[in-house]
């Protein structure tokens, strides 16, 4: 009973808080949505909501929260705001934790990133009773964000934990911190089934072996060669000084696009949340409109719905109309009749009046 009061009044108000941060408001998105979050973890909210619910729940108002620091310059806050927020790392959501990863890496402020992810990988225990799933390794309670299994333990699905894992050692520590030693040796000591495990060592050798490559050759070149026999052999060797620059140019952007590329790959990740929010700015002169997607598919989907109601009811409102019409009609009818009716004796203005009788 509780939870059907409670669930519509709790969905009101993470739509609201996402009302406030299609329309910029992103103060009091944070307000609301952390006040949602923290109402849904207290036990008396999580015990009468279903499992599958409160994780939604806990995840839309967590996005609502994340986007807003975000949008107000406060990124390099993100990981601190979450754990206080949600108590622990382990009750954070996946696409939260996620999100919040990416925004870190686009920014640059990644000095915590690393440990935060390691952490929050290694509270997990792979088992494989009844197919493959991650649990929390200790009785840490995670607040309600993830799935309850059998046995009262908190259930991670594999494919959240292998996005993690992704991130963590491939995009962070292999190709923005260039610590690929790092990353080979957590990948082998890591909690993985062996085919998820070769796969992520593999694609850590191929950049690694990628990366020593492109320092082979900045360095099988000198940077120029002093000939002081001819004026012509000076003029090869600052040819040769601009050609190791070039290559060397060369190689810094193309460690620069890896880079990128993984900011990217990762983005594409949770670039599906944003659609809704993003915003289109119509200009009228001096005056400026600006609209999110959210309100242009609500509102032409009322649209819809009005011209088909008004396609589905053709019949009967053609048959209103007439109605009136003729009704109208009538009306005009009796009066036009009554007005014209009355008999009128052309000659009683030069009549004389008949005698009075004594």
């Amino acid at each position: 009973m509780m939870a059907s009061l409670t669930n519509p009044a709790i969905w009101d108000e993470i739509e609201k808080s996402e009302s406030y941060l299609v329309c910029c408001m992103f103060e009091e998105a944070i307000t609301l949505s952390s006040s949602v979050v923290q109402r849904l973890c207290k036990a008396d909210y999580s015990e009468a909501i279903q499992d599958t619910e409160l994780v939604d729940m806990l995840e839309s108002a967590g996005m609502v929260y994340v986007q807003s620091l975000k949008e107000l310059g406060r990124t390099s806050e993100i990981l601190n705001e979450l754990s206080i927020l949600f108590g622990s790392v382990t009750s954070i959501p996946v696409q939260v934790l996620l999100t919040g990863s990416c925004f870190l890496i686009s920014d640059e402020s990644i000095s915590d990133l690393p440990e935060l992810l390691k952490d929050f990988l290694g509270k997990w225990r792979l088992v494989d009773d009844e197919g493959q799933r991650y649990v929390l390794a200790n009785a840490e309670n995670s607040n309600g964000a993830y799935l309850k299994g059998l046995d009262g333990c908190c259930v991670l699905e594999i494919e959240k934990y292998l996005e993690v894992a992704e991130v963590y050692a491939v995009t962070l520590l292999g190709k923005v911190l260039n610590d690929t030693d790092h990353a080979i040796a957590w990948v082998e000591q890591a909690e993985l089934h062996e085919g998820n495990r070769q796969d992520l060592l593999r694609r850590l050798r191929s950049l690694y072996s990628l990366k020593a490559t492109k320092s082979s050759q900045d360095v099988e070149t000198p940077m120029y060669e002093i000939h002081t026999d001819s004026g012509q052999d000076t003029i090869s060797g600052v040819e040769q000084a601009s050609s190791v620059t070039s290559k060397v140019s060369h190689s810094l952007n193309g460690r620069n696009s890896v880079d990128k590329e993984s900011i990217l790959k990762l983005s594409k990740r949770v670039e599906p949340c944003f659609w809704w929010f993003r915003t289109v700015t119509l200009k009228f002169g001096d005056a400026r409109l600006v609209i999110s997607h959210g309100k242009i598919v609500l509102w032409g989907s009322f649209v819809l719905f009005i011209f088909y109601v008004l396609r589905k009811k053709q019949a009967s409102l053609k048959g209103i109309v007439s109605k009136q019409a003729s009704s109208v009609k009538k009306a005009l009818m009796d009066m036009w009749q009554l007005a014209f009716s009355v008999q009128v004796n052309p000659l009683a203005a030069v009549q004389s009046l008949p005698p009075t009788s004594r």
